[in-house]
């Protein structure tokens, strides 16, 4: 059972908490992205990236590299194509673990840095949209904790 809303993981992505709306609305999930820098390596075609995975915070940065699956046009929530990148990492909900695909987009202007569209849903999470935080809450103390290690 997940809510609206939920924090998740992303360790091969090195993002040990986003939060993540839950957009059944949505078919594909997106993380926000930027600075996104297509390169090859070894004949495959990979892209370096930053995200802000923390809500109205920019002074916490991940800088990540991931291999892309696809380059796909996506129909933003305001009706815009625009072509992006595609991705494949695990991701962790809770105690539950699988892989997801993921399109990067700048997400500045969004409240969540992350949504979570149908197909990564699909098999493995039932929605309640009353309920939030189903798979566990964290406090200010402990994001500063997870980003900035003592």
């Amino acid at each position: 059972m997940v809510g609206w809303q939920e924090w998740c993981v992303l360790p091969k992505l090195h993002i040990p908490a986003i939060k993540a709306k839950i957009d059944t609305g949505a078919k594909t999930s997106v993380l926000h992205a930027w600075d996104v820098v297509p390169f090859h390596r070894h004949g495959e075609q990979f892209v370096h990236f930053i995200v802000h995975p923390l809500q109205r915070n920019d002074e916490v940065i991940v800088r990540c590299s991931a291999k892309v699956v696809d380059k796909r046009s996506i129909m933003s929530s305001i009706g815009h194509k625009q072509m992006r990148y595609v991705i494949r990492t695990p991701l962790l909900l809770g105690e539950m673990s699988w892989e997801i695909e993921v399109t990067l987009t700048n997400r500045d202007a969004m409240t969540f840095r992350m949504l979570l569209g149908r197909d990564a849903l699909k098999g493995h999470s039932i929605v309640d949209p009353q309920k939030s935080l189903c798979q566990g809450k964290l406090s200010k103390g402990e994001l500063i904790q997870l980003y900035i290690p003592e």
